[in-house]
């Protein structure tokens, strides 16, 4: 989860690494730090709140080797003093994941030693300390040896002019530049000053001074990691006319479906091969990703027919799946490092399943257990929220259930040729304002749809709670009468998506059942029908008419939308809201 710069080389560190933890800002944003080596001596800055914290104090550290870290606390609240980088004796470190067995650790060899910290990474700093007699390598292979747990770890040591890192099912990458080397979290911190990196593999350590990278394995033993081009770009700052980034790049859902569709192409012929003999699917991920395949699961189906299954990837990684010689996985994650989708990916390739990953990151831990990769090309997404990554996932998925059915890609590109057309229509709803206001006032809210509707609905849900705090569920439009109808009063309000002609009756019965509890009811619809019933009983919402199969892109456009405006209705910070963070890489 957070975000972890390193840097040995020619010029000032201080800088260079401010800068890549404001482009992985979006890993976490609780705290951030900076340490630097100079004459023999770590200087270090560190502050509670985001990186900008930083801004002018960072600047002052001098050295050209450092470490930094923006963090999503797991271990000890936000605060100065849990903020990393950890420092004791000879040592500094970062730390992005969780060390399991730190409190067996703390009582074996620290007992009654009172720590500087509430974080289980302060005994990483602390058993550097203990076990280094001169040689860094031997010290970091001793201690990796002891933790449990999943880690990024980048040390420097005051008697070495470079770094150290560790990795074991936690991303970090290794960059190569003109004048010095680099490791990081994640590609974006590298965009721009380097053009080659290498991806470390679970037990590797590797050393890195100014001018040369070594790459040891878990036995000390040299190794040679793949150099390949960094395909990152820096995310962009630029806001242009919007306030915020989350309204940028709901803007920029029309390009994410367009980029998507044309990246596709080239991996189909590779995708049909890999996708013979599938009799059986199995689509995993978490939170948008998850959501994603169940609008997924509905085309399969229907286009394809072949049975398909979603599974939240926490739970089925600790199942015991039923994998056959016919069965595919469709391993869904905006970054690629998703802890429990990558580790749900890995036991079904164990059971012999093959895997096919979508994702919108080329060089991540899921591409390397996938057979074939599907790209998202969506772009860099800076707000934590996911829009315009999940559109670019439709897209990839509607793409993928046409060529499951044996049809061509370009069938399933020119069905969804009118989706960017759409969406920028739907921008432009001016009820989407008026109904984010009866969302505020609202103690509750629930999104209520039927087939491709509900799968929207989970989604519009989810965007609702993340950036305005307001509590909300979505819910499949036909189980209301199933129990949850007990919940409605006059403070609770029911955002029933009806896009389908088809099943507009059966939602319509939802509307009813809410309406004659003196529950409030807003409709986000392009059925005329609907519209004239309700015209004057519940808020309308008029999106675009379109084909049932695209109407997906259309509702999740304006969820997003409402869910933007109530975040800033509530002055809520769209962007970076409380306790989440974009890549979740620990359990």
């Amino acid at each position: 989860m957070c975000g972890i710069v390193g840097y040995a080389g020619e010029r000032g560190a201080a800088d260079i690494i401010y800068n890549g933890l404001k482009q992985l800002e979006y890993r976490g944003y609780d705290s951030a730090g900076i340490a630097t080596l100079s004459d023999g001596k770590i200087h270090h800055i560190k502050r509670c709140g985001r990186v900008n914290a930083l801004d002018g104090f960072a600047q002052k550290l001098s050295g050209k080797v450092g470490i930094g870290h923006t963090r999503w606390a797991t271990h000890g609240k936000p605060s100065d003093n849990n903020a990393h980088p950890h420092l004791w004796g000879k040592f500094a470190i970062v730390h992005n994941g969780i060390i399991e067995n730190y409190a067996e650790l703390k009582e074996k060899f620290f007992a009654g030693v009172k720590f500087l910290s509430d974080t289980d990474s302060e005994v990483i700093v602390r058993l550097l300390d203990k076990f280094y007699d001169g040689d860094f390598a031997l010290a970091l292979n001793k201690v990796a040896a002891l933790l449990t747990g999943s880690y990024a770890i980048v040390a420097i040591c005051t008697d070495f002019e470079g770094l150290g890192v560790l990795r074991r099912k936690s991303p970090v990458i290794i960059g190569y530049g003109s004048d010095g080397n680099f490791a990081a979290s994640d590609a974006p911190a590298l965009a721009g000053v380097c053009k080659q990196i290498s991806i470390l593999e679970d037990g590797d350590c590797a050393i890195l001074t100014r001018g040369k990278v070594e790459i040891f394995d878990s036995n000390l033993r040299k190794v040679q990691r793949a150099k390949k081009p960094n395909l990152a770009t820096a995310a962009s700052l630029d806001l242009g006319d919007c306030p915020h980034y989350m309204l940028k790049e709901i803007r920029e859902v029309p390009a994410s479906v367009v980029n998507t569709c044309a990246a596709f192409q080239s991996v189909e012929s590779s995708l049909k091969q890999a996708l013979r003999g599938v009799t059986r699917v199995i689509i995993t991920g978490c939170g948008t990703a998850y959501n994603s395949g169940l609008v997924a699961k509905r085309y399969i189906e229907k286009f394809a027919r072949i049975p398909t299954e979603v599974e939240i990837a926490g739970e089925f990684r600790y199942k015991d799946p039923v994998i056959t010689s016919g069965t595919v996985i469709i391993a869904v994650s905006q970054s690629g490092e998703t802890a429990d989708t990558v580790e749900a990916t890995l036991l079904a390739k164990a059971s012999g399943a093959k895997v096919i990953a979508v994702t919108n990151a080329p060089y991540s831990s899921l591409t390397r257990c996938a057979d074939v990769v599907v790209p998202v090309a969506a772009g860099p997404e800076i707000c934590v929220a996911a829009t315009k990554s999940y559109t670019g996932q439709l897209a990839a998925l509607y793409m993928l259930a046409y060529v499951l059915a044996g049809k061509s890609a370009d069938g399933a590109a020119e069905n969804i040729s009118a989706v960017p057309k759409l969406c920028k229509k739907t921008l432009e709803c001016a009820d989407i304002d008026s109904l984010a206001d009866m969302c505020v006032s609202s103690r509750g809210v629930y999104f209520l749809g039927r087939d491709l509707d509900f799968a929207v609905a989970t989604e519009g849900s989810l965007k609702l709670k993340e950036v305005s705090y307001i509590q909300s569920e979505g819910y499949p439009a036909g189980e209301l009468k199933h129990g949850t109808l007990a919940l409605i009063d006059e403070s609770i309000l029911a955002v029933v998506l009806i896009t389908s002609a088809r099943l507009a009756g059966k939602s319509e019965n939802a509307v009813e059942q809410v309406l004659s509890r003196k529950g409030k009811v807003a409709v986000i619809t392009n059925v005329e029908s609907v519209i004239k019933r309700y015209a004057d009983r519940a808020h309308i919402v008029k999106v675009p008419e379109c084909e049932e199969d695209i109407s997906p892109f259309v509702a999740a456009v304006a969820a997003q939308r409402l869910a933007y405006a109530a975040a800033v209705k509530l002055n809520r910070d769209p962007d970076k809201p409380r306790n989440l963070a974009k890549s979740v890489t620990v359990e």
